[in-house]
Parts: structure tokens; sequence; C-alpha cells
């Protein structure tokens, strides 16, 4: 039997060795935590339970195979590729922000640390992104930042699809030449890619 002071180090030790009720420790003590940041983004009741479930069945799973040293860090990781994975099918926007966060939902998170990295990161890419013609800049931005399709974009602008496809990759394939780093390159994904 384990109370609610043993650590989630030791819960998950436990874990690795089988240890059922340890596992049911953990879920409880983050499922509602998980639930919570999955429906803030997915709005929907049935998708972010099994969001959560998801993840939790996942660990168990590969607990053999999993080295966990910060069991809410690892939660969050992969509560945001469930979220990820199920908005990406849905075709909604696919930028999770982490700055909405509740406080205190992960501790071992450094959301200032993100944020310096979240606007340097954004600064850079204005910075790129002000190298291209005014067309292809508006188009980039109202299909990467206020998530409108093709369609949408070609019917404000008065353009063809075509024309907004063919100038979303003449930005795509600029930024990629810019930002050269695979660290870059990784946190660019969400951001480039639906």
């Amino acid at each position: 039997m384990y109370n609610s002071h043993i650590s989630d180090q030791d819960l998950w030790l436990a874990v690795r060795n089988n240890d059922e009720h340890a596992f049911a420790v953990l879920f409880d003590r983050y499922w509602v935590r998980l639930y919570k940041t999955a429906f803030r983004y997915l709005k929907d009741r049935q998708n972010s339970e099994e969001a959560v479930h998801d993840v939790f069945l996942n660990i168990w799973d590969r607990r053999r195979q999993l080295d966990i040293e910060s069991v809410p860090n690892f939660l969050l990781s992969a509560i945001r590729y469930q979220v990820y994975n199920r908005m990406r099918a849905v075709k909604r926007p696919v930028i999770v922000e982490l700055d909405n966060l509740e406080a205190g939902l992960f501790p071992d998170y450094n959301q200032g640390d993100f944020r310096i990295k979240n606007q340097e990161l954004l600064q850079e890419l204005s910075y790129y992104l002000e190298k291209l013609p005014r067309r292809c800049q508006e188009i980039f931005y109202m299909s990467r930042m206020e998530n409108l399709s093709n369609q949408e974009i070609a019917a404000r602008l008065g353009i063809s699809k075509r024309t907004v496809e063919n100038q979303i990759t003449v930005a795509l394939k600029h930024l990629r030449g810019c930002f050269k780093q695979v660290s870059t390159m990784l946190c660019l994904y969400y951001l480039l890619f639906k």
C-alpha cells in the first residue's frame, strides 16, 4: 500500500517492477492534471479522456523500456504529443502554447525559460520572414498564425488557391534555408508543418 507521500520516482521504480498498485497511484495523482491540459486544447471531454488514457496505457505497456527521470515532465510531453496528434488528425491548429498552463500544474517545468526561448524564436522567425516579399509574408502569417485554410486565404485576398499554396511553399523553403541548426528546426516543426 502506498501513501500520498511516496515520491513519483519511487512509484515509477515500482511500476517498472510490474506493481499495478503503484501505477494506480501515479494514475490517480496525475489524471486530472493531464485531463485539464488536454481539454484546454481539444475542447472535447471524450477525446481528452482518451488522450489521458492513451498516455497511461502507453506508459504501462512500455514500462520496462522507459527511463523516466521526472514523471511530471514526461507526462507533460506525453499529453502534448497526444493532443498534437489528435488536433492534427482533425486539421485543427497544432501550435500548443504552454504559456496558458495553470500555475503549479507541472512544478518542474520552467515556464519562464520557455517564454524567453519562444520569444527569441519568434523574433528570429520575424527577421527571416521580413526578407520575403510582402504578399508571401502575409499569406504565411494567415496560414500559420491565423490558422486559415488555403481556400480561406485565397477568398480573402482574391487570388487562386494554387497561388496561396505556391507562396506558402516559397516561405517554407526560405525558412528551412535560414534555420540550419537542427535544434531550431525541431522547435519550428510545430509552426511550419500542419
